[in-house]
Formats: structure tokens, C-alpha cells, sequence
């Protein structure tokens, strides 16, 4: 039976208000990017390009005149260059002034004359262009879609309702930014803590000129060997090319303490924490910024306004809105995270604290179960929901809403949206709506499958089928390369790792080999990898494919599960129906109508076996033939 959304008041329906029906809905919908502008197109271009020229430009080699000490312009580049990274996908305006600071910082360490005579670096004045460009088309394309929705929405327009002008924006974010601020300002200060310390000692030192004798390289430092003044002197050095043997070199010398000019101290790890706390910091204070300028933005003046259908996601708990005339709600549109706004939030605190102090027995236990209910999956999904939707939705937009809390509940709440819309469209990972759950796979209609089923006499068999196959005889090549390498290099923490994930590794190789259910008269005969598991007909609540496995859950007892059995995403880009999917959908249609169960009990021969055990005895015999071979 269908379930109606729950209706919203008419008082809380401003007059006039347009439907947002499923024409307009998909003429929003078509409005979007197209992939090439896709965000992680432009990461991997900029990363792959800055990367190469990292790695082919010539980098100045440390000398006394021009000393490798701090480089406080190379820092601030790295710094706008990975936000510019975040920003691309979270900000496209900023990662536009991003790309502009990127390329200044680019033109006053090098030349952009020269940087056309390097690929490497007109490769990545290319992949700017390409992001520009990307970025320029998502922006233009946001505008449309705004131009889409203000026109369903039509003339008329509301002031956003009073608990959503109360809603404050950025308080988090702007107390994660001060904090990584913080950190970086005291990685700065340390470095130049170590700059200072340096300078001062160095200007009464002694000025020596020393030649190189020996270059010693180790595995994860290199050390210089200098005689001057008829001592020998030992640094580290990060650029021992630098330095080759029987080259002369700058030192100072004071007492037992000695640098070398042109390489005087180390403050790598100080000004990595200095770039980690400035892009955090930075990072955390733009979204604070954005998300109160939206914010108030959406406060200043009546909002077009739509009448829509909302649910929550059953996993994420993200808001799905779909257009009015789509009661099932099986075509969202958009997308985003939201909070409940309150008029008085001091009020409401002090409200939840004198309910607090009331006797919470009964309401714990309801609570407790219902975390349990989650926990089990079994918890129903959220209802749909009649809402008005306020402001004009876009790509990258904030919005507020009024529906109801719940079927239980007839008071209505007003939620202001916390991460900016995003349309429901296939991305480069597909995000499945929330009329289902996150880990289920869509299959056909139960009465569609048992249309097709004739009942038989024989009991029916199901069993590991070529992709399931390939899946394990992956994992068991993975698993014989895993007990090579832990056992060629005697005991190791990779031996450790294998230890522990082995008894994992066996069970899903034996289990994507061969698991087999077969349904007779009276129930299944599930084959996993180590038993044979019979689960009467009259136990079972329900048969699903989940997580790439197929789930049978019983009505005491815990669900059995069959995983991996294949890869049905794989399966579907080629073009076939999952062998797991059809499976799991035709044991379901024999559960739902018992007339179609077989009329024969399984024999012993038809019921499978598990492989387990004798994948654990191959396992110890080729262990025992690796520590033999080597």
C-alpha cells in the first residue's frame, strides 16, 4: 500500500504559492554541468601537471651567495595552490582568485616566456585554462538553473519564516579556524625561532672555506664531510648533489657548533605544520564566510517560494526534495544537509534542559530501541513529507523549508539548509536516492520475478556463477602473494597484517568460489564457507542483495550472509543481469508465494559444500612450500 506524504497545514502554505511540478523539475534538472566540467577532471590536471613540473623543473642549487634557508613565497604558493584544490571542488568562485594568486606566484619564481619552452610547466598553465574554463561553465550553469527555478516559482514571494532569520551559520567553522590558525602561526614562529637562533650565532662565528672530502649516503639522511682548518667537520645535507667531492664550500664555525653557509638549517617539519594549519585555517574560515553570507543573504529580502515534496535520507540524512506531483517520491531533484531552526535558541536550550530533569525511563527505553532498530537495519525509512521550500534553488544555493516532524508528530518545524544544493543527477559515482538503502541494489518488481517462475517438484539451486568465480580466484591470488611476501622477508609487520586479515581472506575466497543456496520443500540450504546452514521457510523475513552479498533475514536469530558473490556493478556495466541480484530476487518471490516452492526435499548431494576447510589446508601447504623454497 502506498503511503500518502504527510500534508503540511494550510496555514502554513503562503497564498499563491507556485507548485514545483515535474516539467519544471526536469527542465531544472537538464540544466547542469556537463561532465567535462566536473571538479575532479580539474584536480587530476592540476595535481598530474604541478606534480611533473614539480619534478622536471630545475630547482637552484644551494650555494653561500644564495643560501637553501626559508622560502616564505614558495610556502605561501603551496599554501594557495592546495586550497586552490579544495576550493575547485567546495568554492568555484574562490578557486578562481585561487588560480589567479597560483599563476602570480608562478610568474614571479620563473617566466612565463620560459615556461613555454618547458612542458612540464605549459602543461600546467594548461590544466589552469582547463579549470578556468570548468569553472567558468559551472558558475553560467548555476545562474541557469537559478533563472529555471525563479520562473516556476513565478511572482510571488515570501519573507523567510521567523525561526529561519534566527539561524546563525559559520560558528563551528570559524572556531575550527581560529584553532588551525593558530597552529600555524606557532609553526611560523618556530621557524623563525630556528632563523633567528641561526643568525645570531653565525654572525660571531668564524668564517671558514672548507673542501669536501667524503659524501656518505644513507637511507633516509645524507652527511657531508668537510676539512677546513685542519679539522674535519660532519653536517647533514638534504641536497647532497650539491656538494660533490673535492668541491669547496662556505662554513661557520663556533666552538663545537658548525654550519655550512649554504644549507644553515632544517625547518621542514615546522613549516609543514605551518602549511597544514594555514589551508585548514583558511579553508575553515572561507566556508564560515560563505556559509554567513548565505545565510544573511537569504535573510534580506522575500524569497521566491515552492510547494515540494521533502524526505530524509535513510543513511546520510541527507534532504531529498522532489517535485509535488510525485507522491512516491521516485525522482528527486535536489539535495543537501539541514538543521531544524529555532525562533529562540536560548529558550528552546533551556526548554530541553527542564525536560531533561523529568523522569526519562520510558522515553530511554523508546530511544534505546530505536537505535537498536537502526542498528539492525529494520527501522522503517522516513516518510515523505508536503513542505514549502524557500528561496531559489541552484547549484551551490542555501535554502530553508517548512513541513512537518513526522507521522507521529503534527507540529511543524522550519530547517535551514547547512551544505549547499546539489542536484540530484548521476555523478562520476552514482549516489542512489533515498528510496532506498545505501546498500541495497535495485532489482525488478517481486510480482515481475514470480510471473516468470513455474513451480517445480525439484528443489531450485543457486551457486557462485563466472564473476563470482573471477572475484575469487582474484582474492586467492592475492592471498598466495600475501603468504609469499610475508614469509620471504622472515618476521615483519606486512606478516602481522597478513595474520590477522588471513582468516577474512580464506572466508570470502571460499566463500565467492562457491556458495550455493538451494530451496526445497520445507526451506534453504545456505553453503557459506565453513557450513551448511538450514533456515526453515517460516523463519524467513526476508532475501536481499546488499554490499555485493546476498542477506537472509530470520525472525530470532541473526541474518546469514553469503559475501562476496560477485561484483554487480560490473556485471551491469557489461551489459548483465547480476547473477546475485536475480538470485536473491527469485528466492524473495518463492518466500512472498509458497506456491511456487519446490514440492521435493534436497538430498544430501544438492545441498553444497564448504570449501573453507580445504582452502586453509592448501593455504599451510603452500606456506610450507615457500619457507621450503627459500
Amino acid at each position: 500500500m502506498t503511503r500518502l506524504p504527510l500534508p503540511l497545514p494550510a496555514e502554513h502554505i503562503p497564498p499563491g504559492v507556485a507548485v514545483w511540478r515535474t516539467p519544471d523539475a526536469q527542465r531544472w534538472l537538464a540544466a547542469v554541468p556537463a561532465r567535462w566540467a566536473h571538479p575532479l577532471w580539474a584536480l587530476l590536471a592540476l595535481v598530474t601537471s604541478g606534480a611533473w613540473d614539480t619534478v622536471a623543473g630545475p630547482v637552484a642549487p644551494c650555494t653561500s651567495a644564495d643560501p637553501c634557508g626559508t622560502d616564505w613565497l614558495g610556502l605561501g604558493t603551496a599554501i594557495v595552490l592546495v586550497l586552490t584544490l579544495y576550493w575547485v571542488w567546495r568554492q568555484p568562485r574562490l578557486a578562481l582568485a585561487g588560480l589567479a594568486a597560483a599563476l602570480v606566484g608562478f610568474a614571479v619564481e620563473g617566466d612565463f616566456t620560459a615556461a613555454l619552452g618547458e612542458p612540464s610547466a605549459l602543461a600546467f598553465l594548461m590544466a589552469a585554462a582547463f579549470t578556468t574554463v570548468g569553472i567558468v561553465h559551472r558558475l553560467v550553469v548555476a545562474g541557469r538553473q537559478r533563472a529555471q527555478a525563479l520562473e516556476a516559482a513565478g511572482p510571488v514571494t515570501q519573507p523567510l519564516p521567523a525561526a529561519a532569520r534566527t539561524f546563525r551559520r559559520g560558528r563551528i567553522s570559524f572556531l575550527m579556524a581560529a584553532l588551525m590558525l593558530a597552529v600555524a602561526g606557532f609553526g611560523c614562529w618556530q621557524v623563525q625561532q630556528v632563523v633567528d637562533a641561526y643568525e645570531e650565532r653565525a654572525a660571531g662565528a668564524a668564517q671558514l672555506s672548507g673542501r669536501v672530502t667524503a659524501l656518505e649516503q644513507g637511507d633516509e639522511v645524507d652527511f657531508l664531510e668537510v676539512e677546513a682548518d685542519g679539522r674535519t667537520h660532519r653536517f647533514e645535507t638534504a641536497y647532497p648533489e650539491d656538494f660533490p667531492v673535492d668541491s669547496r664550500v662556505d662554513i661557520v664555525v663556533d666552538g663545537d657548533w658548525a654550519a655550512l653557509v649554504a644549507e644553515p638549517y632544517d625547518t621542514f617539519d615546522w613549516e609543514l605544520v605551518a602549511l597544514v594549519g594555514s589551508v585548514a585555517g583558511l579553508a575553515f574560515l572561507a566556508n564560515g564566510v560563505d556559509g554567513r553570507t548565505r545565510a544573511k543573504r537569504l535573510r534580506s529580502e522575500p524569497l521566491p517560494v515552492l510547494h515540494v515534496l521533502v524526505r530524509e535520507g535513510h543513511d546520510d540524512g541527507r534532504t531529498w526534495v522532489f517535485a509535488a506531483d510525485d507522491p512516491q517520491g521516485l525522482r528527486p531533484i535536489l539535495h543537501f544537509h539541514s538543521q531544524y531552526a529555532f525562533e529562540d535558541e536560548e529558550e528552546d536550550e533551556d526548554a530541553g534542559e527542564d525536560r531533561g530533569d523529568a523522569g526519562d525511563g520510558p522515553e530511554l527505553v523508546v530511544e534505546f530501541g530505536k537505535v537498536t532498530e537502526i542498528l539492525k537495519g529494520e527501522d522503517p525509512p522516513p516518510p515523505l513529507r508536503e513542505a514549502v521550500l524557500y528561496g531559489a534553488p541552484y547549484a551551490g544555493a542555501e535554502v530553508a523549508f517548512v513541513a512537518r516532524d513526522g507521522a507521529d508528530d503534527d507540529e511543524v518545524s522550519v530547517e535551514c539548509s547547512v551544505t549547499a544544493v546539489k542536484p540530484a543527477v548521476p555523478g562520476l559515482v552514482r549516489r542512489r536516492g533515498p528510496q532506498r538503502r545505501r546498500h541495497e541494489s535495485p532489482g525488478r518488481p517481486c510480482e515481475e520475478i514470480a510471473a516468470g517462475m513455474t513451480p517445480t517438484a525439484a528443489p531450485r539451486v543457486w551457486t557462485a556463477h563466472g564473476f563470482s568465480r573471477a572475484v575469487g580466484s582474484g582474492l586467492l591470488l592475492v592471498q598466495g602473494g600475501g603468504i609469499w611476501a610475508a614469509l620471504e622477508g622472515g618476521p615483519s609487520w606486512g606478516g602481522l597484517l597478513l595474520a590477522v586479515g588471513l582468516p577474512w581472506l580464506v572466508t570470502a575466497v571460499a566463500t565467492a568460489l562457491a556458495w550455493r543456496i538451494t530451496a526445497d520443500r520445507d526451506g534453504l540450504w545456505v553453503t557459506g564457507a565453513w557450513r551448511v546452514r538450514r533456515i526453515p521457510w517460516n523463519v524467513i523475513m526476508s532475501v536481499q542483495h546488499s554490499d555485493d552479498g546476498i542477506r537472509v533475514a530470520r525472525t530470532k536469530d541473526s541474518p546469514v550472509e553469503l559475501s562476496p558473490t560477485g561484483w554487480a556493478w560490473l556485471e551491469r556495466r557489461l551489459g548483465r543481469d547480476p547473477h546475485a541480484v536475480r538470485a536473491a530476487g527469485e528466492l524473495q518471490a518463492l518466500l512472498l508465494r509458497p506456491e511456487l516452492r519446490p514440492l521435493e526435499e534436497a538430498p544430501t548431494g544438492r545441498q553444497g559444500m564448504p570449501i573453507g576447510p580445504p582452502l586453509v589446508a592448501l593455504s599451510l601447504l603452500w606456506g610450507t612450500a615457500v619457507v621450503l623454497l627459500l
